[in-house]
């Protein structure tokens, strides 16, 4: 038993130890869109719009992580034991790029929420538009190029002339649509999810409200 424990500790080290790190940059932009959404007044301060571009730089985070499927690939292919790949594995990453997901789609319906509250909900569909390709930059940076979210402020210059050359080759550019079509429709399954979800919460606490 002893020897199974330390053979899943050292997988875990080993495939996995990225995802107590990740999820906790992933769920920065999710607190920061809370504050700037919904809690924050109408008016768009100095400090609003850094708490904006934090929110911007660090989003790509969220679905970032539905890239590290190739993590459990890789653990699947190195040879460990099936109970280990199917008790542990599998849970974990998948739960880690739900979880990743989950933040993203709270992320911009609080986003969503805020445009409507400035009475300009027609562009709700463009601003979830231009998010995901912005963040399928973000995303093909962070996994192709290893640019973190700070490096915007560390290596601007850096980051801005790999977006550029990245942006005018054809390969790049290639891998950049296909990550903002799967965050897109990832996107699109897991808010009808969330939204039906939220809508089933409501409706159960309103007839508990109406039964007392």
């Amino acid at each position: 038993m002893e020897y199974l424990l330390n053979n899943a500790l050292e997988a875990y080290n080993r495939h996995s130890g990225w995802i107590v790190w990740n999820l906790f940059l992933a769920f920065i932009p999710l607190a920061i869109s809370f504050w700037l959404f919904r809690w924050s007044t109408k008016s768009r301060s100095f400090l609003w719009w850094i708490g904006f571009i934090v929110y911007i730089a660090f989003l790509p985070n969220a679905p970032y992580l539905l890239t590290d499927i190739i993590h459990l690939i890789q653990a699947i292919r190195a040879g460990y034991s099936a109970w280990l790949i199917t008790l542990v594995f599998i849970p974990l990453h998948l739960s880690a790029i739900l979880l990743g997901l989950e933040a993203y789609v709270i992320s911009l319906l609080n986003q969503g929420y805020y445009l409507r509250r400035q009475r300009a909900g027609r562009f709700v569909i463009w601003s979830e538009l231009i998010t995901h390709a912005l963040c399928a930059v973000g995303v093909y940076l962070g996994r192709f190029r290893r640019f973190n979210s700070w490096d915007l402020v560390t290596q601007l210059d850096t980051v801005l002339v790999n977006v550029i050359d990245d942006l005018t080759t054809k390969r790049p550019l290639f891998v950049i649509a296909i990550l903002f079509v799967v965050i897109t429709i990832s996107y699109f399954v897991m808010k009808q999810i969330t939204l039906g979800l939220i809508l089933r919460i409501r409706y159960v606490f309103l007839n508990r409200k109406k039964s007392n």
